[in-house]
Order: C-alpha cells, then structure tokens, then sequence
C-alpha cells in the first residue's frame, strides 16, 4: 500500500494520523508523502499560521508578536485554528494533522471527538534539529521552504520557482531553537505517553534519509492496517 501513490484509498478506507516530532524532524515532508499514499489531507498548524502572516490577517498579528520572541504559539490560539480547519470537512478519506494536540487536555479531546488510527512520533536528536533549522531558509517572495543540508537552491539565496531572495526565519536563531525545544519536550512526553497506552504510537527515526524515513513508517502502518483487517474484515 505504501509503495506507490494511488487516486483512492485501498478499500475507501479512512484514515486519520497525528504525525509529532520537533520543528526540523522532517514532520512536514513525511506528512506529505504520507497524504500522497493514503490520499488524505495534510492539515499543518504552522502553514496555516504562515498562511495567516502573508495574508495579513488579524490573527496573523497575534501570531507574529509570538514567533518574532522565538516562543511557541499558545495553546489557545492552535486549538481555535484546528477546529475551524477540522470544521470544513473536506477530507474524504482522512488526514494528517501536523502540529495538534499540545497538551494532554486537547489530546484527550481529540480522542473522544476522532477515531484516531495512528500517531507518528518522529525522533532526532536535538543537536541534528538544531543544525537542520539554522540551515532553513523561506523564500521572500512566495514562501516556499529551503535547507542547505537536504534542499539547496540551483542559485545560492535564490528561490528556484520564483526567483525570490531567500532568506533565515527571525526565529531560526540558536537562542530561539533552544528554548523552543526545551519547550517542545516539557509539554510533548506527556502526549506521547498517552497516545502510547492507547497503542497507537509508531516510532520513526528521523535522523535517516526521508526515503528511509518513509518506508520505515509505511512498513508500520501497514502492519497495524492489516492487525485491523485481520481483526475487523467486514470494515475493508
């Protein structure tokens, strides 16, 4: 199943992963793979912030003042813009959230409210995050993601779709990671360890190549999928 892009699920069968793992871990390229196998939709917390910040939205302000001192968004203002995105109800046959629950009061709730089939908990260790997002650079211009470690410009500071300049985020700065993954810790383990009693978690190790990351979580998934099939075959 994992192996190869299709235009429809596998027996039109739903399914709704939590993909976790610090800023840097490769969450966001897995997620996308993963939602080009399983046709879902891919729902990023931090995209549709960065959606909200080149829109200039009153929401984007909010957000801006908080990632300009290099601190994560409050709890509050991710559970407010999951919800409104959950509520539009365009993902047929599941999706991949990237960046929600935050704590383990919205991890409960999501539980209840969605039958959640697996979480994806990337690991890499802090100083391999660190180095990957001081090389993170954004395009000026139209937005699009770069790193001078997996994927470098054809043109040093140049956009290869645009032609925009490319430049660091304000809030890539060793001070500003450091704490943000202090932070990330503190407030993660406790998810996980949920999730994990519910037998839901699917460790990967993320310091591999993304194609090495990849089949490692699709090897996974598979296996679980075919634990459910084996245990409930009137489903697929």
């Amino acid at each position: 199943m994992c192996g190869r892009q299709t235009q429809k699920p596998k027996n039109k069968v739903m399914n709704k992963f939590i993909i976790m793992g610090p800023n840097g871990s490769g969450k966001g390229t897995q997620a996308a793979l993963l939602c080009k196998v399983y046709n879902l939709v891919h729902i990023s917390v931090g995209d549709i912030f960065r959606w909200n910040i080149q829109s200039h939205t009153k929401l984007a302000a909010r957000i801006q003042r908080i990632m300009n001192a290099g601190q994560l968004v409050s709890d509050d203002i991710v559970e407010e813009v999951v919800r409104a995105r959950l509520d539009q109800h365009d993902w047929n046959y599941g999706f991949v959230l990237d960046g929600f629950p935050r704590s383990v009061t919205q991890a409960t709730f999501f539980l209840e409210s969605y039958d959640i089939d697996a979480v994806v908990n990337i690991e890499v260790p802090n100083e391999a995050v660190i180095e990957r997002m001081l090389s993170r650079r954004l395009c000026s211009k139209c937005g699009l993601d770069f790193n001078l470690i997996s994927h470098r410009p054809k043109i040093a500071d140049t956009c290869d779709v645009c032609g925009g300049r490319l430049v660091s985020r304000q809030d890539d700065n060793p001070n500003a990671i450091q704490e943000r993954l202090k932070e990330y810790h503190v407030k993660t383990q406790p998810i996980i360890d949920l999730f994990r009693r519910k037998e839901l978690v699917v460790m990967a190790d993320g310091t591999q190549s993304v194609d090495a990351v990849h089949k490692q979580i699709c090897k996974m998934l598979d296996h679980a999928f075919a634990a459910r099939l084996r245990s409930h075959p009137a489903g697929f």
